[in-house]
């Protein structure tokens, strides 16, 4: 049996985004999110979708007669830096609003390091799901060391750079009213903030 045919993004990602984007406005109806947080959340979305488009869409169906018939080993580059080339910059800034989102949605990037390896693990998974997507459809998608160290880079760049912003007064407010309540970002301003409370006189 000879089969060829291509899954688009839009078809998948499409509806998927229209069903996210009702379920939160159901949450702003209901009061359980602030909007900030609703289009924090959206924003999200939409970029985990865009990266999807780019990673893993379009899936190219290939069997029989039309199936990539080389080996799934030979579509891993193992080897690091040696064939880095400027085709990396895309990947370090396609995981910059990754690391920027990190620590306003999940409670575990308190740190630049941790930051970077969950970034790492996004990566790695991304690497994988193109991997297997070869195994199984014959789609010809590559592997490549480098694309996991520029997504981690990215990663930390975006970690870094919303650590900035957070220290900037204008933009500190709005950003901690749209992360989530556990998310790291809010447990450092919560740390800070009774750290600065002073402590009550003892009466004598």
């Amino acid at each position: 049996m000879d089969i060829r045919y291509t899954v688009e993004s839009a078809p998948v990602l499409g509806p998927s985004l229209v069903l996210f984007a009702a379920g939160t406005a159901v949450q702003v109806w209901r009061d359980v999110w602030n909007v900030r947080r609703a289009l924090l959340q959206l924003a999200a979305a939409v970029y985990v979708a865009a990266v999807l488009s780019l990673t893993v869409f379009p899936l190219d169906v290939t069997w029989g007669e039309y199936a990539n018939q080389a080996p799934w080993t030979g579509q891993i580059n193992f080897v690091p830096l040696l064939t880095a080339d400027v085709t990396a910059v895309p990947n370090v800034l396609m995981t910059v609003p990754a690391g920027f989102l990190l620590p306003l949605l999940f409670r575990g990037a308190t740190s630049p390091r941790r930051a970077a390896v969950l970034t790492a693990v996004l990566s790695l998974t991304l690497e994988a799901t193109q991997l297997l997507s070869y195994i199984a459809l014959n789609n010809g998608r590559s592997v490549d060391v480098n694309d996991l160290l520029a997504n981690t880079l990215g990663g930390l760049l975006g970690y870094l750079l919303v650590s900035r912003a957070l220290r900037v007064p204008a933009l500190r407010g709005p950003l901690l009213a749209a992360s989530l309540p556990r998310s790291a970002a809010l447990q450092e301003d919560r740390r800070r903030t009774a750290g600065t409370v002073p402590a009550p006189a003892v009466r004598p």
